[in-house]
């Protein structure tokens, strides 16, 4: 009988306790579907990770990290990242900390021959539920038209923008401002919802509630369908419009008002009969606690591009769990991301959904080699068994061809950032 070594059972191809990160580069991408920044992180033993800035973030987030990378075992995921999480914060500025982490996490999984999902703690599912996000229609007929056509596509969860975008042009259905209704959209976001002075008038409730209406009556009763986008209102016309919509079997109302103000969320999620949901912009798991705390949420909606990456948003399905929260996650990425994101369904007991918002974009499926095509099929991504992300490579002629015509870099050399340091220590 021969003896079977250690060496038979592990990849030899990379030797992981030597395996150190070399370099840091990134392309910038635009219109897959929105504006994207790619990082590749190689190392020493010629294998690359892959990660995925959140949608619209600066690169600079990204950047910043790459004198405190250099060097390092991307397989000690855990010390990397607690070594630049202090560069993170809440939205799109989470957004450097979370794609590199993606990236450890492909490297880790390729140094071990091992998918992600392994690394995160298993798997629960062989595929994951997308719901495909979609773009507001102001005439129902036509939003619904849309939807009906995502059902045949083979989605099996819709989300849609139900909001102020549909009220400022109907007659006496919002109280706002001059110059609340003369600001461009565009500076509506700086400006959070209690302080923006809008309400919804009854007749603009009821105006919602008829679109709604319609749309439930072209698509059916039986498909998911969650609500987003309401616009910068104050939490009485949420809780108003929340009413108005219970009849219609909604998934969630997700983002009413910003996520910070725990109590507000509290109030409207006891006055609603619909699920309430928020999270994308929140950074790391610590911080959802107050909203699970106050039972002020009744889904978790972490985005992993912002959250901190695979294992930090695993923990905040986790941390969910314990409160009888499912999770969702929230998205708008290229295929690099939404396979961390697949990972990180497959690992969560209680994943519910992911969040796709390419639907429109034909091109999106051929970013990356190695996956079927279409990616997404019957309304699920099933989940890859190849090490790391699970995909094969990018396709480097489609993600010229996607190039942000602003800014076209396409993993040029970032030796500007080698030496960026500072004395990054939190105490005295």
């Amino acid at each position: 009988m021969t003896e079977v070594g250690l060496e038979d059972r592990i990849n030899t191809r990379t030797r992981s306790s030597d395996l150190r990160i070399t370099d840091l580069r990134i392309a910038k991408l635009d219109g897959v579907p929105m504006r994207h920044t790619v990082i590749r992180l190689d190392t020493n033993q010629g294998i690359t990770g892959w990660g995925e800035v959140r949608d619209q973030a600066s690169a600079t987030f990204a950047l910043m990290l790459k004198s405190r990378l250099v060097g390092e075992n991307p397989c000690n995921v855990e010390k990397v990242f607690r070594t630049i999480r202090q560069f993170g914060g809440h939205g799109r500025q989470g957004g450097g900390v979370s794609g590199v982490e993606m990236a450890l996490m492909d490297l880790a999984g390729k140094a071990y021959d091992i998918p992600a999902y392994m690394l995160a703690g298993g798997k629960y599912r062989d595929r994951v539920l997308v719901y495909a996000d979609t773009k507001s229609q102001p005439d129902p007929e036509e939003m619904g038209r849309v939807l009906l056509e995502r059902m045949e596509r083979g989605f099996r969860m819709l989300k849609m923008d139900v909001g102020l975008s549909l009220l400022m042009d109907v007659p006496g259905a919002v109280i706002a401002s001059d110059a609340q209704r003369a600001r461009r959209p565009k500076d509506r976001p700086f400006t959070m919802h209690p302080f923006t002075g809008v309400h919804i008038t009854r007749k603009g409730v009821e105006h919602l509630v008829d679109y709604v209406a319609r749309v439930r009556e072209i698509i059916g009763d039986e498909v998911p369908v969650a609500v987003d986008h309401f616009g910068y209102m104050d939490v009485e016309s949420a809780i108003r419009l929340g009413r108005g919509l219970e009849p219609f079997g909604l998934e969630w109302l997700e983002d009413l008002i910003p996520w910070q103000y725990t109590e507000q969320w509290r109030q409207i999620t006891d006055a609603v009969a619909i699920p309430t949901c928020t999270g994308e912009d929140i950074y790391l798991a610590e911080n959802f606690k107050p909203l699970l705390d106050r039972q002020a949420i009744r889904v978790a909606h972490p985005d992993p591009a912002s959250a901190g990456g695979i294992l930090e948003t695993k923990r905040i399905a986790d941390l969910a769990q314990t409160y009888g929260v499912p999770t969702a996650l929230h998205l708008a990425a290229t295929p690099i991301a939404t396979m961390a994101c697949v990972a990180i369904g497959a690992a969560s007991e209680t994943f519910y959904a992911l969040e796709h918002h390419a639907a429109d974009v034909p091109e999106w499926n051929g970013l990356v080699t190695g996956l079927p095509d279409p990616i997404i099929q019957d309304g699920h991504i099933a989940v890859p068994e190849a090490p790391g992300l699970g995909f094969g490579d990018i396709d480097e002629d489609a993600f010229k061809a996607a190039l942000d015509p602003r800014d076209p870099v396409f993993f040029a050399e970032t030796s500007a950032w080698d030496d960026e340091a500072s004395y990054d220590r939190q105490w005295g």
